[in-house]
């Protein structure tokens, strides 16, 4: 793979990652449109029936119903051919439902690690591993 091609990929994934800290539904689910394939395959803990960019799309709702101020911190990226590999930090205070939870008023901070292939200049799968343990944790419904 070129390195244009890799700089490509990197590029995508900071405007999809730069959507995201936005906060606004309406931009993220412009920017999946633009650079995410409306078939990606979507490996993550997440509870939806939905697939492709509605799952990914549904996710970004849940959560920022949840945690209106929720921020995600790249803390290393990994870029090697059509892989990108994601250490990110995510913070937000816990302000809405999420997952049947009324909301506790708890910030919390937990940490994930995601990989993404292209294909085409768009996000064609992903596989996440959150600590959603943590999190669960930290909003009280697992006993410190």
């Amino acid at each position: 793979m070129s390195a244009d091609r890799t700089t490509d990929n990197r590029a995508t994934f900071l405007r999809f990652h730069d959507a995201v800290n936005s906060g606004d539904t309406d931009v993220i689910s412009k920017t999946v449109d633009e650079v995410v394939d409306p078939d990606v395959l979507f490996h993550a803990p997440v509870p939806s029936d939905a697939t492709g960019v509605q799952a990914l799309k549904q996710v970004w709702t849940v959560l920022l119903r949840g945690f209106p101020d929720l921020h995600v911190a790249v803390e290393d990226m990994i870029v090697d051919g059509d892989k990108l590999v994601s250490r990110q930090t995510v913070t937000g205070t816990h302000l809405g439902d999420f997952r049947g939870l009324p909301a506790t008023g708890r910030s919390v901070t937990y940490n994930e690690i995601f990989i993404l292939r292209f294909a085409g200049g768009r996000i064609a799968e992903i596989w996440g591993v959150v600590d959603v343990f943590s999190q669960m944790r930290q909003l009280g419904v697992i006993p410190a």
